[in-house]
């Protein structure tokens, strides 16, 4: 019989973390959170917060030493203090190795390549002759992408012409860090696919979601994707064969392209719950935020069955304002039969800051989407210097 008065540890108290610990009290867990923010969104909740930055390799030992397990809510992170943790027995899932891999997506589509999954064409490259010789290859336009650090379009850089590869190579680093080219998959739509697996190699994955970005941030994810029953087998296998390939341990989002032939290829993994997994809170048996919590602490993983029509969008901060965040129009938004509302409990608003989001059920994500346009356009999040309560 497993004892549930685990201790766990997180690196990263933002939404993600906030939204982990919210399952972990339900069930019981004490919860420890690294995080160099004060008030983060996490801080409320938590039994206990180390106030430290990410890369402080002696508060994450700190918090390795005094937990009984270690996840986190991002990858960038140094995987090194954490491989080394292992070796000395602490458990970090998902695992030290699973990140190192994926931290930097050349040798997470290597790994991909190597187990026959499919994915775009790449290669590392070095230099601007390096670049001109990939477009000479993959033809216009190609990507060009930050092996690590990139996340919401940052690091990526579309080449559309040969003229462009001077001020990509710039933007990118001007050869400081490491690139990789890519050739252009050209989809007709973003999906992605949640899976858990647990410590035991059990493997749940979730229906597949479709994503629209706007300025390459995620807006508005609809579940189930408006794909063949053909496509989405192939995307929901694809997911288990890559929570296989990096023998994950938690949650995993695998992001694909697919074509106008119903073909599927892996963009990019990501070793936690993911931004497009938030409308399991409302839309499925078991959140990926509780799965994620099971995985870990060796519980058994729950359904993934989706029990409604789900729309989630994404509530960023306004343009044009930033300061102390100011949540207006919930009332008008929570009106609408359906709706849920997320706001994370960001202290400041900035353009385009995640702050929150809206979760949207309905008998049809026709329906579903026509609400949930409704209430996002009745909410506003800005930044104010003071309170619009004052």
């Amino acid at each position: 019989m497993e004892n549930i008065q685990k201790k766990i540890g997180i690196i990263g108290g933002g939404q993600l973390g906030k939204m982990m610990i919210q399952e972990a009290k339900k069930m019981g867990f004490y919860v420890m959170v690294l995080d160099p923010a004060e008030k983060c969104p996490a801080h409320t909740l938590v039994d206990e917060h180390i106030i430290a930055d990410f890369d402080d390799k002696k508060a994450i030992r700190f918090l390795a030493e005094n937990t009984d397990v270690v996840t986190y809510e991002f990858e960038h992170i140094d995987a090194d203090i954490l491989q080394k943790l292992e070796q000395e027995g602490k458990k970090i899932y998902p695992t030290a190795k699973s990140l190192k891999v994926i931290q930097n997506k050349y040798t997470q589509k290597k790994l991909l390549l190597e187990y026959n999954l499919p994915t775009p064409e790449f290669c590392a490259v070095f230099s601007q002759e390096d670049i001109k010789q990939a477009g000479e290859k993959y033809g216009f336009p190609f990507m060009l992408k930050s092996c690590t650090g990139g996340y919401d379009g940052k690091g990526n850089f579309v080449i559309e012409k040969e003229q462009d590869i001077s001020k990509a190579y710039e933007t990118l680093g001007n050869g400081k860090l490491d690139i990789m080219a890519e050739k252009f998959f050209h989809f007709i739509m973003e999906i992605s696919v949640l899976a858990c697996r647990d410590i035991n190699g059990d493997i749940q994955v979730y229906p597949v979601a479709e994503n629209i970005h706007k300025d390459s941030i995620l807006d508005e994810t609809k579940v189930p994707a408006n794909i063949s029953k053909q496509t989405t087998q192939k995307a929901m296998d694809l997911a288990k064969r890559v929570m296989e390939v990096f023998e994950g341990v938690g949650m995993f989002c695998v992001e694909m392209f697919v074509n106008k032939q119903g073909n599927v290829l892996v963009n990019e993994v990501a070793p936690r719950p993911h931004n497009s997994g938030h409308y399991t809170i409302e839309a499925c048996v078991t959140s990926q935020f509780e799965q994620h919590i099971r995985a870990i602490t060796a519980l058994p993983l729950g359904s993934p069955e989706l029990l409604k029509p789900v729309v989630m969008r994404n509530l960023l901060g306004e343009q044009n304002s930033a300061g102390k965040s100011c949540v207006l129009g919930a009332d008008e938004a929570l009106a609408i039969s359906g709706v849920f509302l997320h706001i994370y409990g960001k202290e400041e608003s900035r353009p385009k800051r995640k702050m929150g989001h809206i979760t949207v059920i309905a008998d049809s994500v026709e329906q579903a989407a026509e609400k949930a346009e409704k209430a996002k356009n009745a909410l506003k999040i800005y930044g104010e210097s003071k309170s619009f309560l004052d």
